[in-house]
Protein backbone atom coordinates (compact mmCIF):
# COMPACT_ATOMS: atom_id res chain seq x y z
CA UNK A 1 0.00 0.00 0.00
CA UNK A 2 1.71 3.17 -1.22
CA UNK A 3 -0.54 5.71 0.47
CA UNK A 4 1.28 8.50 2.25
CA UNK A 5 -1.36 11.20 2.72
CA UNK A 6 -4.75 10.03 3.97
CA UNK A 7 -7.47 12.55 4.68
CA UNK A 8 -9.30 12.15 7.98
CA UNK A 9 -12.64 13.25 6.62
CA UNK A 10 -15.25 15.19 8.58
CA UNK A 11 -18.86 14.10 8.49
CA UNK A 12 -21.09 16.64 6.74
CA UNK A 13 -24.20 17.37 8.78
CA UNK A 14 -27.16 19.37 7.57
CA UNK A 15 -28.40 22.33 9.58
CA UNK A 16 -30.86 20.06 11.41
CA UNK A 17 -28.06 17.72 12.49
CA UNK A 18 -28.84 14.88 10.09
CA UNK A 19 -26.04 13.30 8.08
CA UNK A 20 -25.82 14.98 4.67
CA UNK A 21 -25.00 11.85 2.70
CA UNK A 22 -25.10 13.61 -0.67
CA UNK A 23 -22.51 16.08 0.56
CA UNK A 24 -20.41 13.23 1.99
CA UNK A 25 -20.39 11.52 -1.40
CA UNK A 26 -19.42 14.77 -3.10
CA UNK A 27 -16.60 15.28 -0.60
CA UNK A 28 -15.32 11.73 -1.11
CA UNK A 29 -15.41 12.25 -4.89
CA UNK A 30 -13.52 15.53 -4.48
CA UNK A 31 -10.82 13.82 -2.43
CA UNK A 32 -10.61 10.70 -4.58
CA UNK A 33 -8.08 12.19 -7.00
CA UNK A 34 -6.47 14.57 -4.51
CA UNK A 35 -5.51 12.29 -1.59
CA UNK A 36 -4.13 8.78 -1.38
CA UNK A 37 -7.04 7.60 0.71
CA UNK A 38 -9.48 8.38 3.51
CA UNK A 39 -10.02 7.59 7.17
CA UNK A 40 -13.79 7.50 7.52
CA UNK A 41 -15.81 8.05 10.71
CA UNK A 42 -12.82 8.86 12.86
CA UNK A 43 -12.33 11.66 15.36
CA UNK A 44 -12.67 14.36 12.70
CA UNK A 45 -15.79 12.53 11.55
CA UNK A 46 -17.32 13.02 15.03
CA UNK A 47 -17.78 9.27 15.37
CA UNK A 48 -19.06 9.34 18.98
CA UNK A 49 -22.09 11.29 17.72
CA UNK A 50 -22.85 8.82 14.90
CA UNK A 51 -25.04 5.79 15.36
CA UNK A 52 -23.89 2.47 13.95
CA UNK A 53 -26.03 2.66 10.82
CA UNK A 54 -24.71 6.14 10.04
CA UNK A 55 -21.12 5.01 10.42
CA UNK A 56 -21.72 2.04 8.15
CA UNK A 57 -23.45 4.04 5.44
CA UNK A 58 -20.55 6.52 5.41
CA UNK A 59 -18.09 3.63 5.12
CA UNK A 60 -20.17 2.02 2.38
CA UNK A 61 -20.32 5.30 0.45
CA UNK A 62 -16.57 5.79 0.71
CA UNK A 63 -15.95 2.25 -0.53
CA UNK A 64 -18.32 2.89 -3.44
CA UNK A 65 -16.46 6.06 -4.42
CA UNK A 66 -12.82 5.11 -3.80
CA UNK A 67 -12.84 1.32 -3.68
CA UNK A 68 -12.14 -0.89 -0.68
CA UNK A 69 -8.37 -0.50 -0.69
CA UNK A 70 -8.23 3.28 -0.41
CA UNK A 71 -10.12 3.74 2.80
CA UNK A 72 -9.58 2.89 6.44
CA UNK A 73 -12.93 2.36 8.12
CA UNK A 74 -12.90 3.45 11.73
CA UNK A 75 -14.97 1.04 13.82
CA UNK A 76 -13.65 1.85 17.30
CA UNK A 77 -15.93 2.22 20.31
CA UNK A 78 -15.59 2.44 24.09
CA UNK A 79 -16.55 -1.23 24.29
CA UNK A 80 -15.64 -4.34 22.34
CA UNK A 81 -19.29 -5.30 21.84
CA UNK A 82 -20.00 -2.36 19.54
CA UNK A 83 -16.56 -2.37 17.94
CA UNK A 84 -16.97 -6.05 17.05
CA UNK A 85 -20.36 -5.47 15.45
CA UNK A 86 -19.04 -2.54 13.41
CA UNK A 87 -15.91 -4.46 12.39
CA UNK A 88 -17.97 -7.41 11.19
CA UNK A 89 -20.33 -5.20 9.19
CA UNK A 90 -17.53 -3.09 7.70
CA UNK A 91 -15.81 -6.28 6.59
CA UNK A 92 -19.03 -7.48 4.95
CA UNK A 93 -19.21 -4.16 3.10
CA UNK A 94 -15.77 -4.93 1.68
CA UNK A 95 -13.46 -2.75 3.76
CA UNK A 96 -9.91 -4.05 3.43
CA UNK A 97 -8.62 -1.95 6.34
CA UNK A 98 -10.27 -1.10 9.63
CA UNK A 99 -9.07 1.02 12.53
CA UNK A 100 -10.17 1.04 16.14
CA UNK A 101 -9.44 3.70 18.69
CA UNK A 102 -8.45 2.25 22.04
CA UNK A 103 -11.24 1.72 24.59
CA UNK A 104 -12.12 4.94 26.35
CA UNK A 105 -14.11 6.56 29.17
CA UNK A 106 -13.42 3.76 31.66
CA UNK A 107 -9.73 3.08 32.20
CA UNK A 108 -8.59 -0.13 30.50
CA UNK A 109 -5.61 -2.20 31.59
CA UNK A 110 -3.06 -3.39 28.99
CA UNK A 111 -4.64 -6.85 29.12
CA UNK A 112 -8.09 -5.38 28.52
CA UNK A 113 -6.80 -3.34 25.58
CA UNK A 114 -5.30 -6.46 24.04
CA UNK A 115 -8.55 -8.39 24.59
CA UNK A 116 -10.49 -5.58 22.89
CA UNK A 117 -8.37 -5.82 19.75
CA UNK A 118 -8.33 -9.62 19.78
CA UNK A 119 -12.11 -9.67 19.79
CA UNK A 120 -12.16 -7.29 16.82
CA UNK A 121 -9.57 -9.41 15.03
CA UNK A 122 -11.59 -12.57 15.63
CA UNK A 123 -14.81 -10.96 14.38
CA UNK A 124 -13.21 -9.54 11.23
CA UNK A 125 -10.14 -11.61 10.34
CA UNK A 126 -9.82 -10.44 6.72
CA UNK A 127 -9.26 -6.65 6.88
CA UNK A 128 -5.95 -5.24 8.04
CA UNK A 129 -6.45 -3.96 11.59
CA UNK A 130 -4.96 -0.65 12.71
CA UNK A 131 -4.78 0.53 16.31
CA UNK A 132 -5.69 4.17 16.84
CA UNK A 133 -3.80 5.73 19.76
CA UNK A 134 -4.97 9.17 20.88
CA UNK A 135 -4.35 9.76 24.62
CA UNK A 136 -5.87 13.25 24.72
CA UNK A 137 -9.22 11.89 23.55
CA UNK A 138 -9.28 8.54 25.32
CA UNK A 139 -7.38 9.17 28.54
CA UNK A 140 -5.37 6.04 27.74
CA UNK A 141 -1.61 6.09 27.20
CA UNK A 142 -0.07 3.22 25.25
CA UNK A 143 3.70 3.21 25.70
CA UNK A 144 5.89 1.94 22.85
CA UNK A 145 6.65 -1.37 24.56
CA UNK A 146 2.96 -1.98 25.22
CA UNK A 147 2.15 -1.10 21.61
CA UNK A 148 4.73 -3.56 20.29
CA UNK A 149 3.38 -6.31 22.54
CA UNK A 150 -0.15 -5.47 21.40
CA UNK A 151 0.86 -5.54 17.73
CA UNK A 152 2.48 -8.96 18.15
CA UNK A 153 -0.42 -10.44 20.10
CA UNK A 154 -3.12 -9.20 17.75
CA UNK A 155 -1.34 -9.20 14.41
CA UNK A 156 -1.84 -5.51 13.70
CA UNK A 157 -1.27 -4.17 10.21
CA UNK A 158 -0.37 -0.76 11.55
CA UNK A 159 -1.51 2.17 13.64
CA UNK A 160 -2.36 5.83 13.78
CA UNK A 161 -0.61 7.79 16.54
CA UNK A 162 -2.24 11.13 17.32
CA UNK A 163 -1.59 13.87 19.85
CA UNK A 164 1.36 13.20 22.15
CA UNK A 165 1.46 9.60 20.90
CA UNK A 166 2.83 10.89 17.59
CA UNK A 167 6.16 11.30 19.38
CA UNK A 168 6.39 7.49 19.48
CA UNK A 169 6.28 6.96 15.71
CA UNK A 170 10.04 6.63 15.31
CA UNK A 171 10.52 4.24 18.23
CA UNK A 172 7.63 1.98 17.25
CA UNK A 173 8.49 2.04 13.55
CA UNK A 174 12.07 1.00 14.36
CA UNK A 175 10.91 -1.75 16.71
CA UNK A 176 8.27 -3.11 14.30
CA UNK A 177 9.41 -2.14 10.77
CA UNK A 178 6.79 -4.34 9.12
CA UNK A 179 3.92 -2.19 10.40
CA UNK A 180 2.47 0.82 8.60
CA UNK A 181 2.47 3.50 11.29
CA UNK A 182 0.77 6.77 10.43
CA UNK A 183 1.10 10.02 12.34
CA UNK A 184 -1.77 12.31 13.18
CA UNK A 185 0.78 15.16 13.28
CA UNK A 186 0.60 16.56 9.75
CA UNK A 187 2.91 19.54 10.32
CA UNK A 188 6.09 17.89 8.97
CA UNK A 189 5.51 14.98 6.62
CA UNK A 190 9.19 14.71 5.73
CA UNK A 191 10.12 14.25 9.40
CA UNK A 192 7.47 11.55 9.79
CA UNK A 193 8.84 9.68 6.79
CA UNK A 194 12.42 10.03 8.02
CA UNK A 195 11.28 8.58 11.33
CA UNK A 196 10.05 5.47 9.54
CA UNK A 197 6.38 6.41 9.50
CA UNK A 198 4.21 5.35 6.59
CA UNK A 199 2.72 8.82 6.25
CA UNK A 200 0.09 11.03 7.81
CA UNK A 201 -3.63 10.80 8.44
CA UNK A 202 -4.61 14.44 8.38
CA UNK A 203 -7.85 16.31 9.06
CA UNK A 204 -6.45 19.39 7.33
CA UNK A 205 -5.76 17.30 4.23
CA UNK A 206 -9.54 16.98 3.85
CA UNK A 207 -9.75 20.72 3.25
CA UNK A 208 -6.37 21.27 1.54
CA UNK A 209 -5.61 17.92 -0.12
CA UNK A 210 -3.64 19.45 -3.00
CA UNK A 211 -1.19 21.06 -0.59
CA UNK A 212 -0.43 17.88 1.34
CA UNK A 213 -0.33 15.67 -1.75
CA UNK A 214 1.90 18.24 -3.44
CA UNK A 215 4.30 18.08 -0.52
CA UNK A 216 4.27 14.28 -0.66
CA UNK A 217 5.07 14.32 -4.39
CA UNK A 218 7.88 16.84 -3.88
CA UNK A 219 9.41 14.73 -1.11
CA UNK A 220 9.25 11.64 -3.31
CA UNK A 221 10.90 13.48 -6.20
CA UNK A 222 13.67 14.79 -3.96
CA UNK A 223 14.27 11.32 -2.55
CA UNK A 224 14.46 9.87 -6.06
CA UNK A 225 17.61 11.90 -6.64
CA UNK A 226 17.17 12.13 -10.40
CA UNK A 227 17.62 15.90 -10.32
CA UNK A 228 20.74 17.37 -8.73
CA UNK A 229 20.22 21.10 -9.25
CA UNK A 230 18.26 21.68 -6.09
CA UNK A 231 14.89 22.20 -7.76
CA UNK A 232 13.27 19.34 -5.86
CA UNK A 233 14.56 20.55 -2.51
CA UNK A 234 13.22 24.00 -3.30
CA UNK A 235 9.84 22.54 -4.16
CA UNK A 236 9.77 20.63 -0.87
CA UNK A 237 10.53 23.85 1.01
CA UNK A 238 7.81 25.75 -0.86
CA UNK A 239 5.18 23.07 -0.25
CA UNK A 240 6.22 22.79 3.41
CA UNK A 241 5.75 26.56 3.75
CA UNK A 242 2.19 26.14 2.49
CA UNK A 243 1.55 23.40 5.05
CA UNK A 244 3.01 25.58 7.79
CA UNK A 245 0.69 28.44 6.79
CA UNK A 246 -2.31 26.12 7.13
CA UNK A 247 -1.04 24.74 10.44
CA UNK A 248 -0.58 28.27 11.81
CA UNK A 249 -4.37 28.58 11.96
CA UNK A 250 -4.51 25.86 14.57
CA UNK A 251 -6.16 22.47 14.43
CA UNK A 252 -9.86 21.88 14.94
CA UNK A 253 -12.82 20.30 13.24
CA UNK A 254 -14.36 23.76 13.04
CA UNK A 255 -11.48 25.09 10.95
CA UNK A 256 -11.60 22.11 8.59
CA UNK A 257 -15.35 22.52 8.12
CA UNK A 258 -14.97 26.25 7.55
CA UNK A 259 -12.43 25.65 4.78
CA UNK A 260 -14.74 23.10 3.19
CA UNK A 261 -17.63 25.57 3.34
CA UNK A 262 -15.47 28.06 1.46
CA UNK A 263 -14.76 25.32 -1.07
CA UNK A 264 -18.48 24.79 -1.62
CA UNK A 265 -19.31 21.96 0.77
CA UNK A 266 -21.80 23.83 2.95
CA UNK A 267 -23.39 23.92 5.41
CA UNK A 268 -20.97 21.47 7.05
CA UNK A 269 -22.71 21.74 10.40
CA UNK A 270 -21.46 19.79 13.42
CA UNK A 271 -23.24 17.56 15.94
CA UNK A 272 -20.67 17.74 18.68
CA UNK A 273 -19.33 20.77 20.53
CA UNK A 274 -17.24 22.14 17.69
CA UNK A 275 -16.13 25.75 18.01
CA UNK A 276 -16.63 27.92 14.96
CA UNK A 277 -13.70 30.15 13.96
CA UNK A 278 -14.04 33.82 14.77
CA UNK A 279 -14.45 36.33 11.96
CA UNK A 280 -10.74 37.08 11.64
CA UNK A 281 -9.79 33.41 11.53
CA UNK A 282 -12.57 32.66 9.03
CA UNK A 283 -11.24 35.43 6.81
CA UNK A 284 -7.75 33.94 7.01
CA UNK A 285 -9.14 30.52 6.11
CA UNK A 286 -10.80 32.04 3.04
CA UNK A 287 -7.54 33.73 2.05
CA UNK A 288 -5.64 30.44 2.28
CA UNK A 289 -8.25 28.60 0.24
CA UNK A 290 -8.05 31.31 -2.41
CA UNK A 291 -4.24 31.26 -2.53
CA UNK A 292 -3.64 27.52 -2.15
CA UNK A 293 -6.66 26.15 -4.02
CA UNK A 294 -7.08 28.71 -6.81
CA UNK A 295 -9.24 26.43 -8.97
CA UNK A 296 -12.17 26.70 -6.57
Amino acid sequence: MADVVLAAVPTPFAADGSVDLACARRLYEFLADRADGLLVAGTTGEFPALDEDERLVLIDTAIDVLGPDRIIAHIGAPDAYRAVRLAREASLLGASRIAAITPYYLAASPAEVTEYYLRIREAAPEPGLYAYIFPERTGLTVAPQQFCELADAVGLAGAKFSGVAARNVAECAAARPGLRIFSGDDTDLAATLRAGGAGIISARASAFPEVFSGLSAAIAAAADGADHDGDHDGEVAARQADVSAIASLGQSIGLVKEALRVRGFGPMAARMAVAEPDAATAARVAELVKSLAPDD
